[in-house]
C-alpha cells in the first residue's frame, strides 16, 4: 500500500517484515534523475536486500548522495559509522580526499584517534608529513591548528 503525501510518495509508514522494520520516502523533486531527498531503512520485502538511499540528500542504513547520512555513507559530504566522502567525511571510520574526522580518519587533513593524513594529521596516533600527536608536534601543522582550534586545545607536546 502506498500513500501519497505532499512533495512525494511514502510507502506504508513502517512495514514489519523479516529482520526489522522497512521504510522509504522519496521526494517528487529530482535533480539529474536523483530525488532531492531519499530516506529509507530496513530490508526491501520484494528483493530481500537492504534498502539503499540514493539522492542528493540521502539518509538510511546505506546512503549514497551529495549529502549522505547513514551507517555506511558515501558521497561528497558524509556522516556515518563508516563514512567515505570526497570533501568531508565524519564518522567512526572516515575516509576521504578532503577533511576526515573520526575514530579512524584517513584523508588530506585527518583528525581522529588514529589519523593518517596526506597533508596534515591530528590525533592520538598521527601519521603523515605534518602531524600533531600525543608525542610529536610539527611546526608546519601547528599554525593551522592554532587558527582552527586555538591555543587552549593543543596537546602538551605543542605548548
Amino acid at each position: 500500500m502506498t500513500r501519497f503525501t505532499r512533495g512525494g510518495t511514502l510507502s506504508s509508514p513502517w512495514i514489519r517484515y523479516g529482520y526489522g522494520y522497512s521504510y522509504e520516502y522519496k521526494s517528487a523533486l529530482t535533480i539529474g534523475g536523483w530525488p532531492l531527498v531519499h530516506v529509507c531503512a530496513g530490508i526491501d520485502p520484494v528483493t530481500m536486500r537492504p534498502r539503499i538511499a540514493r539522492g542528493v540528500i540521502a539518509i538510511g542504513n546505506v546512503a549514497v548522495g551529495a549529502l549522505a547520512i547513514g551507517g555506511l555513507a558515501c558521497g561528497l559530504i558524509t556522516l556515518g559509522g563508516a563514512s567515505i566522502g570526497l570533501l568531508l567525511a565524519i564518522g567512526g571510520a572516515a575516509l576521504g580526499l578532503g577533511i576526515s574526522v573520526g575514530g579512524f580518519a584517513m584523508g588530506s587533513i585527518a583528525i581522529g584517534g588514529a589519523a593518517v593524513g596526506l597533508m596534515y594529521a591530528i590525533g592520538g596516533v598521527a601519521i603523515g608529513p605534518a602531524v600533531i600527536g600525543a608525542v610529536k608536534c610539527d611546526g608546519a601543522v601547528l599554525e593551522l591548528a592554532r587558527r582552527w582550534l586555538g591555543r587552549m586545545s593543543l596537546p602538551p607536546s605543542c605548548q
